[in-house]
């Protein structure tokens, strides 16, 4: 083995910074400190052009030894400038010849390996966001997508399983079934036990001969169950990892049930990855309106001045589904809606709404940011929390089911499928002003929003013309992340006429109108981020810890004392609970307005 070693001037630099010419690898840079050994291999040519100053140019030859060669630039005309330039300048071809390396190590391909994919979740929303982001042009040269199951199959198999689930982003666009026959004949499969560090072993010898000595870069989608994680994690680290590349693996939630088994996931995923390479994901930060949330704020003089306890006297998350569990019952008792939806996705977007301004739009900064903002919220209190469970309810001739109906759920459950809750953040921002979440199935309508109420106007001249109602003059912003995405503000104006009559108007953004282009879906946005290592929207280790700091004592006592959950029909608006839990702060919830078509 060659070895890079130089004898140097006192004069020049003890830093070279060289540029490569090997393979054309454009803005290679090799940095040279104090002049270190560098190995390359005995057989390799390998031409090396270093700058000292601008002084100095070396040669590193085959056998090793390094010519150097010192100009005076003040003797050299242009011309002989130029003309030396032009006499050192070797072909591109040449040079890779010379250096005995493979072309295809200048090109990277990725495999995407979907865990689970006979799953509902890998083949409703991981394979049809993967043709998206193809059909769009967004996924690398060379990529590869593996399906990895127990179950058998063969390739034919899950490309048909797969086609059923595919649509265009834009319906009736042209080559649109071409491009699902080009995507498909990248789709493959491979069965296997997740516990397998053989058949992992297999997995990878199967994509070593798709990727063809490429540059490896691996993603793994684990859509499997928590409790086998680990086993995957293991054996995927062990026997399917890169070996020239990266390699990341994106875990979707649950991340635990409480704080300690939080922990416990992420001591035992840090066994076999590092922070870089675990994507905890949590598909409503790659929401539309969530992404804009941050940009509505700061690149908006007339809210960023406004968001603070000055001016925002509460502030709601609301997240409501008209459908129940519907055979999911198993999974859904083991976590509830606390769980399942207050703790990740209703808490995520209350973090990047009350976070202050990030150093810049880096990862990091952001996550930082949010991380404050969940370790200055105070612990959630009992007193501060209602539940509720579902019960069976007749309309139109129609009988829905109540919860404990499901099969999958125990007759005598407990497990709330409505929560409210009152949170607080002790800061100097928002010191006072209350937080409000609300989550639930089987209620009246199916929404995701955040609705900011502000304050009342001071000595406001047209109170009367709103009667003792304040809350009718209330300004409020909304930001519907679902359906029907939409951003309005609520806004005071006088009826048209000749008396004094006010009305309460929307500045309404409906994204359908303004916007011509479909919403991609949120796993697009999210699986094109890891595979372009992005991670601001994926959640860190010290965040999530955060996050269940705040609820991991009141879900223990929900369990320890077996409250009962109140009980509210199919298709209504919830427990009666929750609207008394608001007026214990002076609030009244948004969404029992009449803006409900705004």
């Amino acid at each position: 083995m060659s070895t890079f070693s130089s004898m140097h001037s006192p004069s020049y630099s003890h830093s070279f910074i060289c540029s490569s010419s090997i393979n054309e690898k454009k803005n290679q840079r090799f940095v040279f400190s104090s002049f270190p050994r560098f190995s390359v291999p005995a057989n390799a040519k390998v031409f090396l052009q270093c700058q000292a100053n601008s002084h100095q140019n070396a040669v590193l030859m085959q056998d090793g030894a390094v010519a150097t060669k010192v100009s005076p630039v003040e003797k050299e005309t242009p011309i002989e400038k130029l003309k030396s330039e032009l006499l050192s300048v070797t072909s591109s071809n040449e040079r890779d010849e010379k250096a005995g390396f493979d072309i295809n190590e200048n090109e990277s391909t990725v495999s995407i390996t979907v865990v689970g994919a006979s799953g509902d979740l890998a083949k409703k929303k991981i394979f049809p966001a993967l043709f998206a982001l193809y059909y769009e042009g967004c996924l690398p040269k060379h990529f590869t997508v593996y399906g990895y199951a127990r179950s058998k199959m063969t390739d034919a198999e899950l490309r048909n399983m797969v086609s059923k689930t595919l649509t265009c982003r834009i319906d009736k666009r042209e080559n649109c079934g071409e491009k699902m026959e080009e995507f498909l004949k990248r789709c493959f499969y491979h069965s296997g036990q997740y516990d397998s560090e053989e058949n992992f072993a297999q997995l990878d010898k199967k994509l070593k001969e798709h990727e063809g000595g490429k540059v490896s870069n691996r993603l793994f989608y684990l859509s499997i169950p928590p409790n086998i994680f680990i086993d995957a994690v293991k054996c995927a680290s062990s026997s399917a990892s890169s070996g020239n590349g990266w390699t990341r693996v994106i875990v979707e939630k649950p991340f635990g049930r409480d704080s300690d088994s939080s922990a416990a996931l992420t001591k035992a995923l840090k066994q076999y990855l590092t922070e870089d390479q675990i994507f905890r994901i949590d598909h409503y930060l790659g929401k539309e309106l969530v992404e804009n949330l941050s940009v509505l704020r700061f690149s908006n003089l007339i809210f960023e001045p406004l968001w603070s306890r000055q001016y925002i006297r509460n502030v709601q998350l609301i997240f409501s589904e008209d459908f129940g569990t519907e055979g999911r019952g198993g999974y859904f008792d083991h976590y509830g809606i606390i769980r399942d939806i207050m703790q990740n996705h209703l808490l995520q977007i209350l973090a990047l709404f009350a976070m202050e301004t990030p150093v810049s739009l880096d990862a990091e900064d952001i996550r930082n940011e949010k991380v404050k903002v969940l370790r200055s919220m105070r612990p959630l209190q009992l007193e501060d929390v209602v539940i509720g469970q579902y019960k069976s309810h007749s309309k139109g001739g129609v009988t829905y089911p109540a919860y404990t109906d499901d099969k999958t759920v125990p007759k005598d459950s407990l497990t709330p499928t409505f929560a409210a809750a009152a949170l607080f953040i002790d800061n100097a921002r928002w010191d006072g002003v209350p937080f409000l979440m609300k989550a639930g199935k089987a209620l009246h309508n199916k929404r995701a929003e955040i609705r900011v109420q502000f304050r009342h106007v001071p000595g406001n001249l047209y109170n009367r013309n709103f009667g003792t109602d304040l809350d009718q003059a209330t300004n409020e912003l909304v930001i519907r992340v679902q359906p029907d995405e939409a951003i309005y503000l609520k806004i005071n104006n006088k009826v048209p006429g000749l008396g004094m009559r006010l009305d309460c108007s929307n500045l309404n953004l409906h994204y359908a109108a303004r916007y011509s282009k479909e919403i991609p879906d949120a796993y697009e946005r999210l699986l094109l981020d890891a595979i372009e290592g992005e991670r601001r929207l994926f959640i860190r280790s010290d965040e999530l810890d955060a996050a269940w700091s705040l609820f991991t004592p009141v879900l223990a006592e929900l369990e320890e004392k077996k409250i009962m959950p109140e009980y509210y029909p199919y298709g209504s608006r919830g427990p009666v609970g929750a609207h008394y839990l608001a007026a214990r702060y002076n609030v009244r919830w948004g969404d029992l307005g009449l803006d409900q078509s705004a």
